[in-house]
């Protein structure tokens, strides 16, 4: 049936009409040296492409995660036809997008820095963890097609894909807030799929325009609230979910600091303890009016602690779907789900739920 399925979909990209166009960004005056010059800054590169036969009434929006770029939706590393092919041959139109400052979307080195990932980074979280026990679900890894080590084709022609991101997380999380908002703004209504780094983007879009965005599917978002897990640590996410500003009713204050917590103890050996609001919880004002779906692959580095996202979005209000792929039976999978080899077992979990959003 994949097989099959997958010649159609090459069949729906070349039928496809493809466009492609930057928004947002701003004009702003930057000293080089003793001169000051124009220069815009935090415009995004976005590819629009539209089925022959347009079926679904909202578009989706990829947005990816840290490093990386629109290209992963487009094909996997192996050479499959990706995401974007599967949702296109179901009538959805398609936004593929470069995040600003990376990619196809212009830096200037004026604001903050660049930073990039290593070959170790990409074996170690994304392509072989099943050669470690850095967390507990790591052996659980076997749908990444091909070792996953430098030297496999695959894993080289992932790694290529690699690109150079910013790493000052408030000017990544406030860029790309207002350049997504100004996509929506000039899409319409729309669907969000967020990946990892990305999610915190995709909450504060939902802020901001709870009346466009009608669905978010958080690939394993960042997280888990407040603070850090393995393979990062240290407090961050002081709003819980994000970086900066979300509202809050009763309003959370400034720089969150009506927020209250309470520690909750994991609930078993295999995840981590989880932080929550003190009851009485205060709600997510805007982001509680957008449908959320929460997937989470069964070998990632997630896997411990994604469900504490869960949790917190639900006691806020917000209605939330969570795939738990490993408790669903989806096996082996790890944070690079939608382009591992079962990708489209993933792909038909998110195509299932935003259908019945419409229902």
């Amino acid at each position: 049936m994949t097989k099959k399925m997958g010649t159609s979909y090459k069949c729906e990209i070349e039928a496809s009409k493809r466009e492609h166009l930057y928004v947002g960004g701003e004009y702003t005056n930057i000293m080089t040296g003793n001169k000051s010059s124009q220069y815009m800054i935090n415009q995004m590169y976005v590819e629009k492409l539209t089925p022959s036969r347009v079926t679904q009434p909202y578009p989706i929006i990829f947005i990816a995660g840290a490093a990386q770029t629109g290209n992963n939706f487009l094909e996997t590393p192996d050479g499959r036809p990706g995401w974007s092919s599967f949702f296109l041959s179901h009538g959805y139109i398609i936004y593929l997008t470069d995040q600003p400052s990376r990619g196809r979307s212009p830096w200037h080195p004026s604001i903050g820095s660049m930073e990039a990932l290593s070959t170790s980074n990409i074996e170690t979280f994304f392509t072989a963890t099943s050669s470690h026990s850095l967390w507990p679900q790591s052996k659980l890894h076997t749908q990444w097609p091909g070792r996953g080590k430098v030297g496999d084709p695959t894993f080289d022609a992932f790694f290529a894909s690699q690109v150079q991101f910013q790493s000052d997380r408030l000017i990544s999380e406030e860029s790309n807030t207002k350049a997504y908002t100004a996509l929506m703004d000039l899409v319409g209504e729309a669907y969000l799929i967020t990946h990892s780094q990305a999610g915190a983007y995709g909450w504060r879009v939902g802020d901001a325009r709870p009346d466009l965005v009608k669905g978010i599917v958080a690939l394993e978002p960042a997280g888990p609230p407040f603070v850090n897990k393995f393979p990062f640590s240290g407090p961050e996410r002081p709003w819980g979910i994000t970086n900066l500003s979300i509202e809050y009713e009763p309003t959370a204050g400034p720089n969150a600091e009506y927020l209250r917590t309470v520690v909750v103890p994991p609930k078993d050996d295999k995840h981590t303890e989880c932080i929550l609001q003190a009851e009485p919880a205060k709600r997510l004002k805007n982001l509680s009016r957008v449908p959320v779906m929460v997937v989470t692959a069964e070998a990632s580095y997630h896997a411990p602690y994604d469900y504490c996202t869960v949790e917190y979005l639900r006691q806020a209000g917000v209605e939330v779907a969570y795939a738990d792929l490993g408790e669903e039976g989806v096996r082996g999978n790890g944070h690079m789900m939608f382009m591992e080899k079962n990708h489209l077992v993933v792909a038909e979990r998110v195509l299932n739920w935003l259908a019945d959003l419409l229902e």
